[in-house]
């Protein structure tokens, strides 16, 4: 990492890739990062492409991650994750969500889904971690825990503790129940877990 982290958050409306990104810049501010962030939605309620920029450091002038210059790349979509491979710099990680969702504009004719994603973004020599978090939020019970599964997945990728994360994360259910608090507290580690068993392609 340098002295400013680039995380770049990318997938489809109604995934929380903006809930995600918002989280990690609190638990940024929270260890005494100065952050900004700044997010493009097409239809992101209904389902279009959304991507969120997030820089922090001792001081962040623009929230805005220029290509080639990402140090993370958390992917919730496998297409979007590949169509934004650009902006990574070099040896950069990608963390990513193998699962499909279509998108309007694929469905609408307008544009073709890619026929292999994933050996495409492995194509690029970066380091990869694929997992599939949708089925691991379905195997918990809730679809919706799917962000909170990657946020575990990016949690030991950050230049702060993941605990820091955790409690971010959490604090957003502390009103709606302790039920709630526990299925994301098992979203979270179990996403650690999935990057921790599996297996990186490393850079070429």
């Amino acid at each position: 990492m340098t002295a400013t982290t680039n995380i770049l958050v990318v997938g489809i409306g109604g995934q929380g890739v903006m809930t995600a990104t918002e989280i990690l810049a609190e638990a940024a501010i929270a260890t005494g990062h100065d952050a900004k962030k700044t997010e493009v939605a097409g239809m992101a309620q209904r389902g279009g492409v959304v991507s969120s920029h997030l820089r922090f450091g001792s001081k962040v002038l623009s929230p805005q991650i220029t290509p080639g210059t990402a140090d993370v790349l958390l992917g919730f979509e496998l297409a979007e994750t590949m169509r934004w491979q650009h902006m990574l710099k070099p040896g950069a990680m990608t963390l990513m969500n193998t699962a499909r969702l279509v998108p309007p504009v694929v469905e609408l004719g307008l544009f073709d889904y890619p026929d292999d994603p994933l050996a495409e973004i492995r194509r690029t020599g970066n380091p990869v971690v694929a997992f599939d978090a949708t089925r691991i939020a379905q195997e918990l019970g809730d679809i919706r825990l799917g962000n909170t599964v990657m946020l575990g997945a990016i949690a030991d990728h950050l230049p702060f503790p993941a605990e820091t994360l955790l409690d971010g994360v959490l604090k957003r259910f502390h009103k709606k129940g302790e039920k709630l608090v526990n299925l994301n507290r098992l979203a979270f580690a179990a996403g650690r877990a999935a990057v921790g068993n599996a297996k990186e392609t490393p850079p070429a």
